[in-house]
């Protein structure tokens, strides 16, 4: 199984806190989704006949494409890729694009799932973020899709911003149940270099970023979900039980996968690659010179154990040791549980079922813990 992830680099207006690759001019969106189209040709073998189990158009914004622009790409991967086995197709989108008009029209798509960049119910948040919606149009947009049929819904949700009460953010999580939503991802306001927000922090304009509100925040957000029956499947993504997003999760469980698009990641299992993120020079380069403008790294035994050990620690399943002895090394097993110990010592950490589990403390300090348990590529010689 594989899944296929499409980037699509055009964006209304820029988000201050976005650090992710877009333009907000669209002038030449025609010629990119011919380059899309013109990549997924060139890539066609990628994947060597693998089944594609998903699909994801992430951004971006792709939901600025009509449907009739979404279905040349589809009518291309179904033509040359195999897709019987399809589960999960989704599609990124702003609340602010989804009108009655443009849901009806994406009926006539493959796409079953809608990922709404909500980030928040709060007009003060949404304006500090500098999101194109305001509240009113992210409640309408959640039930205008229910109403034409898309039942699989997720969306996002932002909390640690500046102004932000506890109770807000509550309320924040109180509207995802009662708007009937499956699955969403809740993230915490982090300020990278080059954003706006960066920009206007350092220059004392913007009110920063509070690491404890944060914290404490995510706390709540562990506390709540679970009183909502949503499983807190990955520490950034939760879902009512049967609901967890499948091309994410095979992201975290490392199956392959083909990422089609200017700064569009790819996996084959063994090796990494990501394109150019710059629009133009993605374009000249496949279009004009029929050459795929990446980079490329091949991963050794260990790395590729430690991308395991940071994506699998950050679920709910876990790193499983019997997979490490099975695909790696029994001795790397061994050392792993060794370089455990400090954590579990500190109840961040608990070992069961030969299997490495956060606890809520833990999920605080994924990343440091993860690191911790990291092998140099001299453990396998």
């Amino acid at each position: 199984m594989a899944g296929i992830y499409i980037h699509i680099p055009f964006c209304k207006q820029a988000c201050t806190y976005c650090n992710f690759h877009f333009s907000t001019s669209l002038n030449r969106k025609d010629d990119m989704l011919h380059a899309i189209i013109r990549e997924l040709e060139m890539q066609k073998d990628y994947l060597t006949g693998a089944n594609i189990e998903t699909i994801y158009f992430g951004g971006g914004t792709p939901s600025l494409l009509s449907a009739d622009e979404l279905n040349r790409i589809f009518d291309f991967i179904f033509k040359h890729y195999q897709v019987n086995e399809l589960k999960e197709c989704t599609l990124e989108a702003n609340p602010d694009d989804l009108d009655t008009s443009y849901l009806k029209s994406l009926r006539t798509t493959p796409i079953d799932r809608f990922s709404i960049g909500v980030q928040s119910f709060r007009e003060n948040d949404l304006r500090y973020m500098n999101r194109a919606h305001n509240a009113q149009q992210a409640d309408y947009a959640i039930k205008a899709a229910q109403d034409a049929g898309f039942s699989n819904l997720s969306i996002d949700l932002i909390y640690g911003t500046p102004g932000l009460t506890d109770a807000d953010w509550k309320n924040n999580l109180s509207m995802v149940s009662s708007l009937q939503i499956l699955h969403f991802s809740a993230y915490a306001l982090t300020v990278e270099e080059g954003t706006a927000l960066h920009h206007s922090i350092q220059k004392k304009k913007t009110s920063p970023v509070d690491p404890e509100q944060a914290a404490g925040q995510f706390e709540i957000l562990i506390e709540q979900a679970a009183t909502m029956g949503y499983d807190h499947y990955e520490i950034s993504n939760l879902a009512l039980p049967g609901h967890h997003a499948i091309h994410n999760t095979n992201y975290w469980k490392g199956l392959p996968y083909l990422g089609i698009g200017p700064s569009a990641h790819s996996f084959d299992g063994d090796d990494r690659r990501w394109n150019i993120a710059n629009n133009a020079l993605y374009l000249k380069s496949i279009l004009q010179e029929n050459i795929i403008p990446y980079e490329e790294e091949k991963l050794t035994p260990i790395q590729h154990l430690n991308e395991y050990i940071m994506t699998s620690l950050r679920t709910m399943w876990g790193t499983d040791l019997a997979k490490v002895e099975a695909e790696w090394d029994s001795t790397l097993a061994k050392q792993i549980i060794q370089a455990s110990y400090p954590s579990q010592e500190k109840k961040w950490l608990i070992e069961t079922d030969k299997k490495l589990l956060l606890t809520n403390a833990g999920k605080l300090f994924a990343d440091k813990i993860a690191s911790e348990l990291f092998l140099e590529n001299k453990a396998l010689t």
